[in-house]
């Protein structure tokens, strides 16, 4: 998926993966549900870092808040031990406790050591608020969403106004999901790094394609309006990096937002997590020392490119797909596809 050729539109200069999709690195899927009824415009986005048990083989990972005007769980952990155990969960702001209280019940229910023959989890759930199209107060997610949308992860998956991002608005259009990716070589080897993201930020009037400021097609739109929304973003790779180098390609997201017209306002709460499939750490082990690889620093700037291009085209591509969506109070949404 991502944009096709259809759009017309084509970000980045690197080579695109076979799907155009996070889950073009291997092992990584993405799952949905959708609540999608009148007043309500939410629901749940599911990606797992790995088809095995997650906890058993954590994947290395760090994050990186842009600007920090939001309510995701378990970066503290993220940041300090520099792995990921659960799934990631992307749900509406007022849904995190209940996706965190589901996440949690699906790992007990993996795990039967959790909390007793080993210590507790750290639950990944992220949030952007959709209370503008959304029933945000109905709190419309319930538990057994969790469950139902990581069972549906796989490496096919829709974009645009599905998921948690059914009720998503960015830069003044219609947001929601949308991924990309890049095919990388080094020494002699492909790699791939791919980006899905929940978008939900900008002001309108701001919104830049290729370079290209959209507000001579979109001229109902209000410059005055302040930004209040957000974006989470979600960097996978199969390419070795350690927890500091993956914190340097989560700081390069913020390029990729900022190309498509993001100034990562007050009200903005911009956070993106990446982690790499190539060293996964054991929740067990008989070894004090363990190996894991890295790529040269000097080298590592094609894997940034990689990173930004991804994340640009994810943003793009989460607008492209969005249908035009009415939502609570009538309020209106309309898909980027009207203006182009």
């Amino acid at each position: 998926m991502g944009l096709d050729k259809n759009s017309g539109i084509t970000i980045g200069k690197l080579k695109k993966g076979k799907k155009n999709l996070i889950t073009d690195v291997q092992g990584v899927k993405v799952g949905h549900v959708t609540l999608n009824d009148g007043s309500v415009k939410t629901g749940v986005t599911a990606i797992l870092p790995h088809g095995g048990n997650i906890f058993k083989e954590k994947v290395m990972a760090s994050s990186y808040v842009l600007n920090g005007f939001g309510k995701s769980m378990g970066l503290l952990q993220i940041d300090e031990l520099g792995t990921i155990e659960t799934p990631i969960i992307m749900t509406n702001t007022l849904s995190i406790g209940v996706a965190a209280n589901g996440l949690i019940k699906y790992m007990l229910d993996q795990n039967s050591d959790i909390g007793l023959e080993t210590g507790t989890v750290n639950c990944v759930v992220t949030e952007c608020n959709d209370g503008r199209l959304n029933d945000i107060r109905g709190l419309h997610v319930k538990e057994e969403h969790i469950f139902e949308a990581i069972s549906n992860a796989a490496e096919d998956f829709e974009e645009g106004a599905v998921g948690s991002g059914t009720g998503m608005s960015c830069l003044g259009v219609k947001g929601g999901i949308g991924s990309s990716s890049r095919v990388i070589e080094l020494d002699n080897k492909e790699y791939v790094i791919g980006a899905i993201v929940m978008s939900n930020f900008g002001n309108k009037g701001d919104l830049t394609i290729c370079g290209q400021n959209m507000d001579d097609k979109m001229k109902e739109i209000d410059l005055r309006q302040k930004e209040k929304g957000s974006i989470i973003i979600i960097i996978a790779t199969d390419i070795p990096l350690n927890e500091r180098q993956l914190k340097r390609v989560a700081k390069r997201s913020a390029i990729g937002i900022a190309r498509t017209g993001s100034h990562m306002g007050n009200g903005s709460g911009d956070i993106c997590i990446s982690f790499t499939t190539a060293n996964n750490l054991k929740h067990y082990s008989d070894s004090d020392i363990i190996d894991t690889k890295m790529v040269y620093d000097e080298n590592i700037d094609i894997v940034f490119r990689g990173a930004i291009e991804s994340v640009e085209e994810a943003v793009i591509s989460s607008l492209y797909h969005a249908d035009t969506t009415i939502g609570r109070d009538n309020k209106m949404s309309k898909s980027l596809r009207e203006y182009l």
